[in-house]
């Protein structure tokens, strides 16, 4: 008979709720602890140390190192950042530019790990930049957008597709944490001017389809290259090209999402949560009949770039 006691006894932790004080003690050795983890350090930084990410058995993390990799979480597949439904010819563009700045900036959660606000600030001394969001605000959305609930609105996507460009910054910097802000201007054929992910250039479509941050030495630096784009058309549309063609060449990216098997705004798949239950699930039952084979059972631990941000 199998001794019930020595199953193996499971205990899912949702990031954003973990505390030190949840953690289920005393651990056994049968104990498995699983980790859904899709947020940067901003909702939970404790578990961004070594010693507590360490303490799980099991992670769906942001990371394409954790069990389960939700890198591509805000991406609902490879056809909507080839589809042209929201993309303006770039003639209407320009002319566009006489009641609009070059850049759009739409952020209401101010201050946050990557102090995004303080770069943008000091860009704002260097180029014109529309912010309608709550930070750095200048600029009004019509009353009915304003709600943050509004982010996916139609005529909203509508009023940032008229721009050349979006400041897609992220609210921590963390390998592979990547959310809609570069995803949007993407799907809307906008310029994304990127700062997050320092390993962004792996997940991007093409080798050509944003511009980085990181990789000028000052705001004044981005500016003047993003002037210069705003007055050369053919250059400008050199980082349109990938989508005017619809050809995604980043195999990295189009692997992860032919191999996903979970979907984002997807009634017909199984969400992201759904699919982390029954792997961690399934690994349970495969030691339990291991065990009632006499065999050793086999062990997972999650390791510190499964959440990884540099300090």
């Amino acid at each position: 008979m199998i001794d019930k006691s020595r199953i193996n006894t499971l205990w899912f932790c949702l990031g954003t709720d973990f505390s030190i004080d949840s953690l289920p003690l005393p651990r056994k050795d049968h104990h498995d602890w699983a980790l859904f983890h899709e947020e940067s350090p901003k909702n939970n930084y404790k578990l961004f140390h070594e010693a507590t990410i360490t303490l799980f058995n099991h992670t769906a993390t942001f990371s394409r190192h954790s069990h389960l990799p939700l890198t591509t979480q805000y991406l609902e597949g490879v056809d909507v950042l080839k589809s042209l439904r929201f993309m303006i010819p770039l003639q209407m563009k320009n002319s566009l530019r006489k009641r609009l700045a070059p850049l759009v900036y739409v952020q209401s959660d101010c201050n946050p790990p990557s102090d995004r606000d303080s770069y943008v600030h000091e860009l704002m001394c260097h180029i014109e930049v529309d912010s309608y969001g709550e930070c750095l605000h200048n600029r009004d959305l019509p009353q009915h957008l304003r709600n943050p609930a509004a982010m996916d609105d139609e005529n909203f996507l509508k009023i940032l597709a008229q721009y050349k460009f979006i400041l897609a910054f992220e609210n921590a910097i963390c390998e592979d944490y990547i959310t809609e802000k570069l995803w949007r201007p993407l799907k809307l054929g906008v310029v994304p001017v990127y700062f997050g992910s320092p390993s962004i250039v792996d997940w991007l479509p093409s080798n050509k389809s944003a511009i980085l941050v990181s990789s000028f030495s000052h705001p004044r630096e981005l500016a003047h290259y993003i002037k210069t784009l705003d007055t050369n058309d053919e250059e400008y549309e050199s980082y349109l090209q990938w989508k005017l063609k619809g050809d995604i060449s980043n195999p990295r990216l189009l692997t992860a999402m032919k191999e996903r098997k979970w979907g984002v705004q997807d009634i017909t798949q199984d969400n992201y949560i759904d699919i982390f239950e029954c792997m961690v699930c399934n690994r349970v039952w495969e030691n339990i009949r291991r065990k009632e084979k006499g065999w050793l059972p086999q062990r997972w631990e999650a390791q510190v770039n499964h959440l990884s941000c540099p300090e």
